[in-house]
Parts: structure tokens; C-alpha cells; sequence
């Protein structure tokens, strides 16, 4: 099964593609996406879509899992975010996969083991669980990959779930 994991963005989008067979997960392939901060933001948003577009062809998902925006305080970079976050979702519905949403207290408890973990730690265990020799850059790159395994964690949790339960 191929997972790609995204952190939205409007300046950088993190991605993550990783395969999960069994219990081993793999990475297949990472990076970001990224815009120019003084262009119009029709034309970055379309160059979001479009970068997906093209590495959801190209790599094949069977799934997609994206981050949910938390935004406390900040509503001048929620609106741009929240508007790229949808054209990201389009792209996968228009592919045909499922897209899974996570919180960050949610990838932060797949990942690390504690929902208020600190980046630095998620980030170091991506490092560790996908057997990388660097944490990958820029940040938002690791966190793509931390949705990704979160979505792989909670799959097989799922799939033990309604095996229980059938019995």
C-alpha cells in the first residue's frame, strides 16, 4: 500500500510517499512543493494543484493522508492555507483516493507516542522509523512524512479493530 502524506501550505507544501507492507514502512519519495511569495495567489494556488497533480500521476497513491489545519491565533495565514489545503484535496478526489485527515496532536501521538510532543521529536522519530540519515528539510517535508506514517499506523489499528470485531 502507497501513502502519500501531506502538510498544506501556500509557500511550501511538505509531501510524503511511503509504502507500508506489513509492519515495514518505506520511503519512496519526498520533498515540497513551493511557491514565490510575491506572485498572485490564483497563480500559487494553481502551481500547488498542479505540482500534486503531477507527483500523485506520477508516483500513484492508493490513499491520501493530510493534515488538519490547527490555527490558533493567526487568521491572515489560515485563509491561504485553508485554500491550498482544498485544492490539494481536489487533486486527490479528482485521482480517485480516499483522503484521510489527521490533527497534529493526532500525528504527534502516532508517531512519538505523546500528542503534545515537540517537532523535534516527531521529527526525529520519522528519522528513526523510516530509517532516514537526516531529518528531512525543510520541516514542513518532515511533517508530510509524519502524517504518512500516522495514516500507516492507523491503518493497521483500524484493519486489527474490524478484524475484532467480526469475530
Amino acid at each position: 500500500m502507497r501513502i502519500l502524506g501531506i502538510d498544506p501550505g501556500l509557500a511550501i507544501v511538505g509531501f510524503g510517499f511511503i509504502d507500508k507492507t506489513g509492519n515495514k514502512l518505506t520511503p519512496v519519495q519526498y520533498g515540497s512543493i513551493q511557491t514565490e511569495a510575491h506572485t498572485p495567489e490564483e497563480e500559487r494556488l494553481l502551481h500547488v494543484y498542479e505540482g500534486m497533480v503531477q507527483l500523485i500521476d506520477r508516483y500513484k497513491p492508493d490513499m491520501v493522508a493530510i493534515e488538519k489545519l490547527f490555527f490558533a491565533r493567526n487568521v491572515t495565514t489560515a485563509l491561504p492555507v485553508a485554500q491550498a489545503r482544498g485544492v490539494l484535496i481536489l487533486a486527490a478526489v479528482q485521482k480517485g483516493l480516499p483522503v484521510y485527515e489527521y490533527t497534529p496532536m493526532m500525528v504527534k501521538q502516532a508517531v512519538v507516542g505523546y500528542g503534545k510532543a515537540e517537532k523535534k521529536q516527531v521529527q526525529e522519530m520519522v528519522k528513526l522509523l523510516l530509517k532516514l540519515s537526516a531529518v528531512p528539510k525543510p520541516d514542513d517535508v518532515a511533517d508530510a512524512l509524519a502524517v504518512a506514517v500516522c495514516h500507516a499506523h492507523s491503518v493497521s489499528l483500524n484493519s486489527k479493530l474490524n478484524e475484532v470485531l467480526r469475530k
